[in-house]
């Protein structure tokens, strides 16, 4: 059986992406999903200098390794003044300097949503930028914008953003 990997880019305890995430997973057939969660993968902020004194954390250690024991990743983008979360980035930073091709080609289903009509857009424009140096295979891109308006009991109620993301989930579980 197929193994994925699916998390949110923030740290918040109440995150709206972790709970786009696991409405998400529960979309995928005969796959199985663990879902991360960036609290548990504490880190210090990166530097140059830090790395040389205390060497890379076993926290971006693990959850590198992670993404190279899974067959695909779900990862729902929390945007914060346009860009990643600084949990996501630090996270990122430390991961790239063990395997600056973090992502392994692994298939990627990209998403977010966010409060406002953007659903995060911003930040999926830079990760759908960035993430193919670091080796992304980005199958899908799904956005939901006005998240309290769209998302209600564990799931999405707009219809056709629910079409949209089973479309999505399709293609990606179809890519695995």
């Amino acid at each position: 059986m197929k193994k994925i990997i699916a998390f949110a880019g923030s740290n918040s305890k109440q995150s709206i992406n972790k709970e786009l995430v696991k409405y998400a997973t529960s979309l995928l057939e005969k796959i199985n999903v663990e879902i991360l969660d960036l609290n548990d993968f504490e880190l210090p902020i990166y530097g140059i200098d830090h790395e040389h004194e205390h060497g890379i954390p076993e926290n971006a250690h693990k959850f590198l390794e992670y993404i190279k024991q899974s067959d695909g990743i779900i990862l729902s983008l929390a945007e914060h003044n346009g860009a990643y979360t600084t949990a996501f980035k630090n996270l990122f930073d430390w991961m790239s300097r063990i395997e600056s091709k973090t992502f392994f080609s692994k298939p990627m289903l990209l998403m977010g949503t966010s409060p406002g009509g953007r659903g995060g857009a911003s930040v999926l424009e830079i990760a759908q930028k960035r993430f193919p140096y670091h080796d992304a295979n980005i199958i899908e891109v799904f956005s939901l914008p006005f998240f309290s308006n769209n998302f209600k009991d564990e799931k999405i109620i707009d219809e056709d953003f629910n079409v949209q993301l089973k479309n999505s989930i399709q293609q990606f579980q179809n890519n695995l």
